[in-house]
């Protein structure tokens, strides 16, 4: 892993405030591994972006974490996303956004924003390189 050097925020109460976003976001990530519709990684994501400006030390700890480090580590680093992740994380897309435009939501605009949004995203993913090994 890149030597990461983390820009900390001077402002305590500021600093507070993304730990504690940091944290939930982890809690929830850590729901989202037994939960199929919470989303894992960009929870892990945005724990790490929270911690970054937040506490050096939760940073540290979150990429450093066996079971929630690897999930995110390589994103970091530029080196892309599993093959396993990616398949996943469009499949899943594709199955829950049908179902919320037929069976959940009633406004026309609405469904037309969300089959925007899961375009956007799974051009994204589509995009994101494979990492070497990426079986997980």
């Amino acid at each position: 892993m890149s030597d990461r050097r983390t820009k900390i925020i001077d402002s305590r109460v500021l600093r507070l405030l993304l730990t504690a976003a940091g944290l939930v976001s982890t809690a929830l990530a850590v729901l989202g591994i037994f939960l199929p519709l919470l989303p894992t990684v960009p929870l892990l994501l945005l724990a790490a972006a929270c911690f970054a400006r937040g506490s050096e030390r939760f940073h540290h700890w979150l990429l450093d974490h066996p079971h929630l480090g690897p999930m995110i580590r390589g994103y970091l680093d530029g080196q892309g996303i599993p093959l396993r992740a990616k398949i996943t994380a469009i499949t899943l897309i594709w199955i829950s956004i049908p179902v919320s435009v037929f069976f959940l939501i009633p406004l026309f605009w609405v469904k037309v924003f969300l089959i925007a949004i899961g375009l956007c995203v799974t051009v994204y993913l589509l995009r994101l390189p494979v990492c070497e090994g990426g079986e997980e």
